[in-house]
């Protein structure tokens, strides 16, 4: 990964050997390396905004938010145009994660977005009410990595709105802090297509637990009645069953149709998933008309333990012949 930008000099030969060579170190996670490199070009050539900016974004890597800030602020002081600089949507997420909210308002009306409040007491508080939609986020991007849904707070925070897997450690209703480049994108049926963001850290926790449990629903409309209930009571519920489906990184990474009930069914050809087999490791979603419901599915809760039985139970209550549920067990 290099990072040069058009400059009014050529940096020296030295300063782009440093360069080069700390990349490659940030490719082999040798982050303090890359530190002493970074450090010693922004030395070579201090009036260069790259020189900052790289030292700014190793900093963000390392989620040491207070080098970031400052870095990312060299940078942007140095910069011969300003509207839709990346430098300025560096320091925007350095201070996000700082809830320095003056500094990040400044840094995302700099890189052109608005944001609205423009009063004295709006211009220090919270930048939110953007708009700026829905989107997905890769849940640890570097291990066992998940992509999930969410709403858009501003430009690098999202509320998850799916119910991650446990092995993702992430809760539904948590805010994460998100990175501004997408990789990948998921489309729909219906048109519209959604970015794909990766996590950089937990940014608020979720006191909501995540419960799995194994239903008996007779038919789709018996599921979509417990996610329907759970929403109503202000949580969530998810048939993993049927909305989690296994795919390589590089389909992960890349354009994706999702599996949003509307369309034809599809079977891209790295879809590691196993048909058949009920359970968050091993479904392929279903989705034509000659599919066959099957009526034990794994279920992802997200409710208190004081309400998650009584949800279930009443659930069931509204039609008893034809629902059930067992093995509730809180999983994160």
């Amino acid at each position: 990964m290099r990072i040069f930008g058009k400059v009014r000099h050529r940096p020296s030969a030295s300063w782009r050997q440093a360069t080069d060579r700390a990349f490659a170190l940030i490719g082999d996670g040798r982050y303090e390396d890359a530190d002493a490199l970074l450090t010693q070009a922004a030395d070579l050539e201090p009036w260069l905004s790259e020189s900052w900016f790289n030292l700014a974004l190793l900093h963000k890597f390392r989620h040491d938010w207070e080098q970031a800030r400052t870095a990312g602020l060299r940078a942007v002081a140095l910069l011969e145009r300003q509207t839709g600089a990346p430098d300025w949507w560096n320091v925007g997420i350095a201070a996000t994660a700082l809830q320095d909210w003056p500094l990040a308002r400044r840094a995302w009306e700099a890189y052109g977005l608005r944001v609205p409040g423009q009063s004295q007491s709006a211009a220090v508080a919270e930048p939110t009410g953007m708009q700026l939609g829905s989107a997905a986020v890769r849940l640890s991007p570097e291990g066992e990595a998940e992509v999930v849904w969410g709403r858009r707070i501003d430009p690098a925070r999202m509320e998850i709105q799916s119910i991650p897997l446990p092995s993702s450690g992430r809760r539904w209703g948590e805010v994460v802090l998100h990175d501004g480049v997408p990789h990948g994108e998921r489309t729909t049926s219906s048109g519209p297509t959604f970015p794909v963001f990766d996590e950089i850290e937990l940014w608020a926790p979720s006191p909501v637990p995540t419960w799995v449990v194994l239903l008996q629903a007779a038919t789709e409309a018996d599921r979509d009645a417990l996610e329907r209930l759970a929403a109503d009571a202000g949580f969530a519920a998810e048939d993993w069953s049927s909305s989690v489906r296994l795919l390589c990184r590089t389909c992960s990474e890349s354009r994706m149709p999702v599996d949003d009930g509307d369309g034809p069914a599809h079977m891209d050809p790295h879809d590691h998933s196993s048909p058949g087999h009920p359970g968050p490791l091993g479904h392929m979603t279903p989705g034509g008309p000659g599919d066959v419901w099957v009526p034990e599915r794994e279920c992802g809760l997200a409710a208190p333990d004081g309400l998650v039985r009584g949800l279930l139970d009443s659930w069931v209550a509204d039609s008893p012949e034809s629902r059930e549920w067992r093995d509730l067990e809180e999983v994160c």
